[in-house]
């Protein structure tokens, strides 16, 4: 009887530590790079907008804790993760072989290709051909920098990195740059769109394994709790509604989910 009593009072303090070692989310911190259009950027009062921070507000909404954004280029979003200056990355972060061995992910948050941006009548294309001994400028951190550094460099083409995706565009109409690589739906509707980009065009998608289309919300790895949470809030967006109304409200008919 004594026996059954220890390993009674055992298992009770089993289960204590196991409610002290669960972490309780009653706020989330989303680390962004708001100089992303469509998908994060700031409207003129100061206050974040987008495709993502209408998700991941929404994501906090359905899992009933407050959302908390967090500001820092895109090329400090993964040291940001290991500081804790963050719970999770909703930023446009595409999910990476070399990215999955540092951080884990959710599941998919939505899907895009990348591309060139360029002047019109540049005779550029997404052949790299095309681009040999031209300028091209990406954002630091990104797969396309990934690709810039492992592909671009080695075929002849001048790549330069920047640390967001504004100043890009900066020295792509100030003439600095003869292209820009990118998201190509944030390049289509948001740096097109603008006036700005009226004279530019974009690439057919570049088509690379360097390139994958899924993004997702990053965070800290074997952060398995946080993830079973994202995921349960990502799953509600779906059966109810909410995210293909955040959808359309951005992108009207075009669907950016793959469901994988």
């Amino acid at each position: 009887m004594k026996k059954a009593l220890l390993t009674l009072s055992a298992l009770a303090l089993c289960m204590a530590a196991g409610s002290a070692l669960a972490k309780e989310y009653k706020e989330l911190r989303f680390g962004v790079d708001p100089s992303y259009a469509p998908f994060e950027s700031k409207a003129a009062d100061g206050s974040l907008v987008g495709f993502d921070i209408d998700l991941g507000n929404a994501i906090c909404a359905e899992l009933k804790v407050k959302c908390k954004w967090v500001e820092s280029d895109f090329d400090g979003m993964i040291p940001g993760l290991k500081a804790n200056k963050f719970d999770g990355v909703i930023s446009s972060m595409t999910v990476t072989p070399a990215r999955e061995k540092v951080i884990d992910f959710s599941n998919e948050l939505f899907s895009g290709p990348t591309a060139f941006v360029f002047k019109k009548g540049s005779g550029l294309s997404e052949d790299t051909a095309s681009l040999k001994g031209k300028t091209v400028g990406y954002e630091q951190g990104t797969i396309q920098e990934a690709y810039a550094k492992a592909v671009l460099d080695k075929a002849g083409v001048k790549t330069q990195a920047y640390q967001n995706q504004d100043q890009v565009y900066a020295d792509l109409t100030s003439g600095r740059l003869d292209a820009s690589i990118q998201d190509m739906l944030q390049a289509e509707l948001g740096f097109l769109k603008s006036p700005q980009g009226a004279d530019y065009e974009i690439s057919k998608p570049v088509d690379d394994p360097l390139l994958p289309a899924k993004t997702a919300v990053g965070i800290s790895k074997g952060n398995k709790e946080l993830k079973a949470l994202l995921d349960k809030g990502i799953k509600a967006l779906h059966d109810d509604g909410t995210y293909a109304t955040i959808q359309k409200k951005h992108f009207g008919d075009l669907n950016l989910y793959s469901g994988k």
